[in-house]
């Protein structure tokens, strides 16, 4: 192959490598329909195989193809090939966070707490979702063009763990001056507790400049950790100091919850909530996805079905139909288009199935283009063919 022949994945062109792991590579690449610049994660299959890795990649990745938060790195597509896994990746030009602090020192407490409140977004964002990241460090949080924080690896680094019957995560994986006591110990843990620790490892490095546990000797290091053996340097606030001890608490059960930071009041201090593109709607509650009202559908809604994935798209194309939709389908996809200009022209739907579980998938169907309203009022006639293929509990 020469050096000027540049290999394709689907629609993708790869490019250089922009990163590299145990488990997989990163490289740039470039869609060639759009032109938009990509990060591709291309993960060696044997090595999935060999770490019975199969059910959980693919729970992980249809969950994380589901959200959509600013300051979560966007999951695009998945495809495969007979030796290779290839996870189409937001990409994210800024650097990472701590090439901040590398640069400059330390950060100011109102510029750390603006970070972290991003971070506490994303993570409390992923766990209502029941997707964890287990291996937060500095290499998982970067910064857009804009400054914004986004964390990456989310749902993809705990992919060789597994959840047991006492419904706690077994085996560790991280950076061990960032990881919580109990992932050390190995003895289970939950992965929310898990993950506020390290948040609030990251904290701290970003006021002080320097890691809260750090010894050249594992075993000492390790020994710190399990004690929380870590003091505060003078220029902490009393409010910060009082935030950070209670969140590295080596006690998982005392340790503060991420509700409570939230509530704190030096947390809340400048708080902007994150504003979505989409419509927030959570997956747990399959129930309160379809709302007969349509009280939910701004530019995407989603629902579940039990039915499989050829048949939910032919369903809604049937639905479509009298309503004046034009369609095509293509590999879980459907998009439809209006024959009427509407308001801001033709309305465009785009719908796609996800597996979330064995016999159980969920469908999105999302406004391409067009008018918001427009759609919602699709949205609520079209529903109303569907009544029996949603899935309620």
């Amino acid at each position: 192959m020469s050096s000027t022949a540049r290999m394709r994945v689907g629609r993708y062109e790869i490019g250089r490598t922009l990163g590299e792991g145990s488990f997989a590579k990163v490289k740039f690449a470039r869609n060639v329909e759009t032109g938009e610049n990509v990060a591709i994660k291309i993960l060696d299959k044997e090595k999935v195989l060999l770490h019975k890795m199969v059910g959980q990649i693919k729970r992980e990745i249809s969950t994380m193809k589901l959200i959509r938060h600013p300051n979560v790195i966007r999951m695009y597509e998945v495809m495969a090939s007979k030796t290779k896994i290839y996870i189409v990746l937001e990409l994210v030009t800024g650097g990472e966070l701590f090439d901040k602090i590398a640069s400059s020192g330390r950060l100011k407490e109102d510029e750390a707490r603006k970070y972290f409140q991003q971070l506490i977004n994303a993570v409390d964002y992923c766990h209502s979702r029941g997707v964890y990241h287990r291996d937060l460090k500095p290499e998982n949080l970067l910064l857009d063009v804009n400054g914004l924080l986004k964390v990456s690896d989310f749902g993809l680094s705990a992919l060789p763990q597994q959840v047991r019957e006492d419904g706690l995560l077994h085996t560790t994986c991280g950076t061990p001056n960032y990881v919580a006591p109990e992932v050390i110990n190995n003895k289970g843990y939950d992965g929310a507790k898990a993950d506020l620790w390290s948040c609030g490892v990251i904290l701290f490095i970003l006021m002080a400049g320097y890691l809260p546990f750090e010894d050249s000797n594992l075993m000492i290091l390790y020994k710190k950790i399990f004690k929380a053996d870590f003091t505060c340097p003078a220029w902490f606030s009393t409010s910060v100091k009082k935030l950070i001890k209670r969140i590295l608490d080596p006690n998982p059960q005392t340790r503060m919850t991420m509700a409570e930071v939230i509530e704190n009041e030096w947390f809340k201090k400048g708080y902007q909530p994150p504003s979505f593109e989409t419509a927030e709607i959570s997956l747990d509650d399959v129930n309160a996805i379809f709302d007969e009202s349509g009280g939910l559908v701004q530019r995407e809604t989603r629902f579940a079905s039990k039915l499989p994935a050829e048949e939910i798209l032919s369903k809604i194309e049937e639905a479509a139909k009298p309503l004046g939709f034009n369609s095509e389908k293509r590999n879980y996809k459907l998009k439809l288009e209006g024959e009427k200009s509407g308001r801001k022209g033709p309305l465009a739907i785009a719908t796609q199935v996800f597996e979330v579980a064995p016999s159980l998938n969920m469908v999105e169907v999302r406004k391409a283009r067009g008018d918001t309203l427009e759609f919602h009022k699709f949205y609520k006639n079209i529903s109303a063919g569907l009544k029996d293929i949603i899935w309620k509990t």
